[in-house]
Order: structure tokens, then C-alpha cells, then sequence
């Protein structure tokens, strides 16, 4: 589901997602401190991957069980199967992707 296109986002639910994430300044670098401190955390010895894929990938993960487990509200019925079905539409690694961008890009003005 990760091919209907919505603002130049995967599909309608991921932009939602990252659209939130970045709305509030607080928001935006609470999961951007977090990405970096991820990355800075990472080892990807033996796992076949850059140490940017494996952060990033780590970052999706995280940000999956945050918004799609942790924090998702137990809703009866046909609601809950509603928010369950669109937080399984999201990309999370296209919002992982976007927050690795942004700290690659900040490292690159920094030097």
C-alpha cells in the first residue's frame, strides 16, 4: 500500500502521520533527537547494512510500535478496526527516510 502517492508522501496516511510529527516544533525535534541519537547509537556490524540503513530501520520500528501499539487508543468496533487498518497503511520507513534526510542535512550545513 505503499504506492498511492498523497503530497508527495507513500499514501494519505503516511503524510498524515509525518504531518503531525512535524506540525509542532517540539514534536519535530523530539523524533529528530531521537533519530540522532539512534544513529549515534548504532552498530550494524554483521547485519549487512550501512549504519544509516540500520538507524533508520531502527527508527521505523520505533516509531511504528510508538504510534501503531503504544500510544493507539483502544477503540470498540468498527472505529478501532478503522485507526488499526490506517496506521498499518503507513510507511514508516518513508518517515524514517525523511527524519534521516534532515539529520544528514543538517550534518552537512554544520560543516
Amino acid at each position: 500500500m505503499c504506492d498511492e502517492r498523497h503530497n508527495g508522501w507513500a499514501n494519505y496516511e503516511t503524510w498524515l502521520v509525518n504531518l503531525w510529527m512535524d506540525n509542532e516544533q517540539g514534536s519535530q525535534e523530539f523524533f529528530r533527537d531521537t533519530y540522532r541519537a539512534i544513529h549515534a547509537e548504532t552498530d550494524a556490524y554483521n547485519t549487512g547494512f550501512t549504519v544509516a540503513e540500520y538507524a533508520r530501520f531502527r527508527f521505523a520500528d520505533l516509531l511504528k510500535h510508538y504510534y501503531a501499539e503504544e500510544n493507539r487508543p483502544d477503540l470498540p468496533g468498527v472505529y478501532g478496526d478503522l485507526l488499526a487498518g490506517a496506521l498499518s497503511a503507513v510507511c514508516w520507513d518513508e518517515i524514517a527516510r525523511h527524519y534521516a534526510d534532515e539529520a544528514a542535512n543538517d550534518s552537512a550545513e554544520e560543516d
